[in-house]
């Protein structure tokens, strides 16, 4: 008796590319919902902190910025800022060169975007690196090094820590859970400018 050997001709299935592929990217990088659910807390709450910094530096709502310093009473939140006594150390000077109603506008105008695209989880990419500069910068204002500064650690205060958590949202696509992240990524855009996540 004679036997054939059959060869069984396999075709390895195509990744098919569907509306539910960010998510399983995101579930590959935070593996449980707790962490995913952990994560979108922090995305949210990360968030809140720039867009109250824009809401209350705009409207005066009385936590650090009185009614009558608001921004639309003429308050001017940058040069506020720039020309007090909270910057100090050697770039003290530069900071109060720059101060401008320029500064004002897109200080605001990078709170409010920060703010707004963090809490929905897209362009976390773009505002982890805006962010990032932005809190460098205050953090070098309020220079912490000096030993009557107003931050009680000189190396880590909550400039650091806030720039810490928009990287980290935004390298573990926390925009993903609680957020527009998985309908931002299929956006054609997007999908051509992966920088845009």
């Amino acid at each position: 008796m004679t036997t054939t050997t059959h060869r069984i001709h396999y075709t390895p299935r195509q990744t098919v590319t569907n509306r539910r592929e960010p998510a399983r990217a995101e579930r590959a990088l935070v593996t449980t919902s707790a962490g995913r659910r952990t994560l979108g807390g922090l995305r949210l709450a990360t968030g809140f902190i720039f867009l109250w910094a824009f809401l209350d530096k705009t409207f005066g709502l009385g936590f650090s910025t009185p009614s009558a310093g608001a921004w639309i009473h003429g308050g001017k939140p940058s040069q506020g800022f720039l020309m007090s006594d909270a910057v100090s150390g050697p770039l003290k000077g530069f900071f109060a060169s720059i101060a401008s109603p320029t500064t004002d506008v897109l200080f605001m105008a990078g709170m409010l975007g920060i703010g707004v695209a963090v809490m929905a989880g897209v362009g976390l990419r773009i505002s982890a690196v805006v962010g990032t500069v932005l809190m460098l910068l205050m953090y070098l204002a309020e220079w912490p090094f000096a030993a009557n500064a107003a931050s009680t650690n000189p190396l880590v205060d909550y400039h650091i820590v806030y720039a810490l958590a928009l990287i980290v949202v935004a390298v573990l696509s926390a925009g993903d859970t609680w957020g527009l992240g998985v309908w931002w990524k299929r956006l054609p855009a997007v999908r051509k400018a992966p920088w845009l996540i």
